[in-house]
């Protein structure tokens, strides 16, 4: 299982975040493949004048201050997913063993091998629970600060550059079906927000994603398997 980010909902704040989850087991950050307005924008436009759309959910996740949030938020959790995957290899080899071995063995020495399997499932299942609800309520209060803050900077870009209207296309629920990439104002309107903040960009590494990627996630564990052990015998916003 991976560490991943997932998708932001909209609200009326357009950035009151339902579920930006670096969980335990998922992983990748995902991204919106909302793209941009065309019937819609168009109507829009002929009423309402200059129309841009923005990815809330990539601005706040490809911010500087974002990115060094999540990594440190990534680095913090690294002791419990390190904890995780060695309580699932001790799972494996309980299984391993039974799978091999529960012919040769007693009654008694069957039933206690299960027990220990059990214990250690019910273990891994509580602590894979609990880790992944703090680290969604710890994703969702970085996402919703930053976003307050990137909300203000949008409201005064778009100001300065005369738009009539700003659509958000991160929700798969966002009415947008295409625009032009000309209108899409994410790309600056995160490097206005990176410069308000004050936040360098992170270092770049030999292996890091290209620049306007969402940040890869690092591994974690794999969640168990529910199944019991073997019976003796048996077996996106549009490019420029």
């Amino acid at each position: 299982m991976n560490f991943h980010l997932a998708r932001f909902n909209r609200t009326a704040l357009l950035v009151t975040v339902a579920a930006l989850t670096l969980v335990l087991g998922l992983p990748v950050l995902a991204q919106s493949a909302a793209t941009a307005p065309a019937a819609a924008a168009a109507t829009v436009a002929s009423s309402a004048g200059k129309v841009g759309i923005v990815n809330i959910q990539q601005a706040i996740v490809t911010s500087n201050e974002g990115q060094r949030d999540f990594a440190e938020l990534q680095k913090k959790f690294d002791p419990k997913r390190q904890e995780l995957e060695v309580l699932n290899k001790e799972i494996e080899e309980l299984q391993k063993k039974f799978n091999t071995q529960a012919e040769k063995l007693n009654d008694e020495a069957r039933a206690d091998l299960l027990k220990q399997i059990d214990s250690k499932k019910k273990q891994m299942q509580r602590n894979y629970e609990d880790a992944n609800a703090d680290v969604q309520a710890q994703q969702n209060e970085i996402a919703n600060r930053i976003g307050q803050k990137l909300i203000q900077v949008l409201d005064t870009y778009a100001k300065e550059h005369e738009f009539s209207v700003v659509l958000d296309v991160s929700g798969q629920a966002s009415p947008v079906l295409w625009a032009a990439a000309s209108v899409d104002i994410t790309k600056p309107v995160i490097d206005a927000y990176n410069a308000h903040s004050g936040v360098p960009a992170p270092a770049k590494s030999a292996s890091a994603a290209p620049s306007g990627a969402a940040p890869a996630a690092s591994a974690a564990p794999a969640k168990p398997a529910a199944a019991a052990p073997a019976a003796p015998g048996k077996p996106a916003v549009s490019k420029k």
